[in-house]
């Protein structure tokens, strides 16, 4: 019971609004591109100097890092970084860099950069086999005052990805100190997952050592967790060690696996919990010209949506309620995190959003729901609009966009329930091709939509 209660909490505990990119679309061709590049040749493995390009565009900090296939290269990168340096092996067959050799540290003179490559092609020549010698990667020598982590993802048979964090290095299969989680992540659940660590401790700081930022490692941990879910074609992703120190964090070295050729996209795991629906991300424009976004609602929302609330008039609240729902009960934390929270398999809230250009703050106009009906492919429509922001378009693009994602879902149809004093929601159902009838006893209008016309 106090299990079940501790996970409740956590789940509805407001998170801190997250701080990822808004580009979903670019970010995500970007990545598929250096995945399918390695899919065409052959490769399951990618090598370091790719999984770090995929970590860096999703805003994970790494360290410097440039390809070098000649001695020549790595001492001009070498001098280009500044002493001293790492060289690491590149190799698109070999995982596992130390167990043959592949890493040379703090070296200080381009001598000892000539006589490094020369090591490490030896080293893997005798150990592996020459082909497995690509060249290396420069890196600049990092000192090691702070904590190495763990950050990584494989997959469970029946969970899909599975999140991994803990004590990171060489020594990560002999201290064991790692918890689970399962995507996608929010700041709050980051956080639950690393506190079930001994390592965590740690990082708050003991015996006198400054702690590190906590809330930038949550936040680096909703990302990684983000690339997880938004990639599928990703089978296993280590990052071992994240440094983490009171002066920031940063990656050292990254692994990634992804299908081969064999697995088709019909095949591909599915994370257990249904990932936030970026595709349903969509840039408007109000009829004044004012640029809006449309997007699914999160849990971060929740300061937000009391804002808009207190912005409702009596009027607005009965025409969406029914009721005259206080302000005390529509903005209470038990109620509104509910509602920001969403099993997109069931309901699926959209808010449309607005910047101010002037001091940079983000306001609610409107918001719109689409919730199943239990056993029947149908879902209800439902959504208000702030009464500054009515008139204006906000609720036809709101409606416009639950059909969308009512055709894009499968459903056979979506309906909703209007006063009959509600005549502005009649007039927008009819534009948009309901029918409306009166419900039982007449105390209402029943608007449906058949979506498989």
């Amino acid at each position: 019971m106090w299990r079940y209660s501790y996970n409740l909490r956590a789940l509805y505990e407001t998170p801190a609004a997250a701080s990822t990119s808004v580009d979903v679309v670019a970010r995500r061709q970007k990545v598929d591109e250096i995945i399918q590049h390695a899919r065409k040749a052959g490769r399951t493995l990618l090598t370091e100097h790719e999984s770090k390009r995929i970590l860096s565009t999703y805003h994970i900090p790494t360290v410097e890092t440039h390809l070098a296939r000649s001695t020549d290269e790595a001492v001009k990168y070498a001098q280009k970084i500044g002493f001293p340096v790492v060289l690491k092996l590149h190799s698109e067959t070999l995982t596992h860099k130390t167990d043959v050799g592949g890493v040379q540290l703090n070296l200080r003179t381009t001598t000892a950069v000539r006589q490094a490559w020369k090591k490490i092609e030896s080293s893997v020549r005798e150990k592996a086999g020459a082909d497995h010698f690509l060249g290396v990667t420069v890196q600049p020598m990092v000192k090691l005052e702070g904590y190495e982590l763990i950050l990584g993802s494989s997959l469970d048979p029946q969970f899909g990805p599975v999140l991994l964090f803990g004590s990171g290095g060489q020594l990560v299969e002999v201290f064991k100190d790692r918890s689970l989680g399962l995507p996608p992540l929010t700041a709050t659940l980051a956080r639950r997952v690393m506190e079930q660590t001994k390592i965590y401790t740690a990082l708050k700081g003991v015996r006198g050592r400054a702690p590190i930022d906590l809330a930038a490692l949550e936040q680096l941990f909703v990302r990684f967790s983000e690339l997880v879910v938004e990639q599928p074609w990703i089978a296993e992703i280590d990052i071992n060690p994240l440094l983490a120190s009171p002066e920031g964090l940063v990656v050292l070295d990254a692994r990634v696996i992804v299908h081969g050729e064999k697995v088709d996209a019909e095949r591909l795991p599915r994370p257990g919990i249904r990932p936030y629906p970026t595709q349903y991300i969509m840039p408007g424009e109000l009829r004044d010209g004012t640029p809006i976004i449309l997007r699914p609602i999160r849990p971060e929302d929740e300061p937000l949506l009391v804002k808009f609330h207190e912005s409702l008039s009596e009027q607005s609240v009965y025409y969406r309620y029914f009721s005259a729902l206080k302000l005390p009960q529509r903005i209470a934390h038990e109620r509104l995190i509910r509602i920001c929270f969403n099993d997109f398999d069931r309901e699926i809230a959209l808010v449309v959003e607005r910047k101010h250009h002037t001091n940079g703050t983000h306001e609610i106009l409107g918001v719109g729901r689409l919730s199943k009906n239990h056993g029947l492919n149908e879902a209800e429509f439902s959504l208000v609009v702030a009464d500054a922001w009515q008139n204006h378009g906000v609720g036809k693009q709101l409606l416009e966009e639950l059909i969308q994602i009512g055709r894009d879902e499968k459903l056979d149809a979506i309906l909703g329930f209007i006063l009959p004093e509600n005549h502005a929601m009649q007039h927008l159902c009819r534009k948009l091709g309901f029918e409306l009838q009166f419900d039982g006893d007449g105390s209402q209008w029943k608007a449906r939509l058949d979506l498989r016309k």
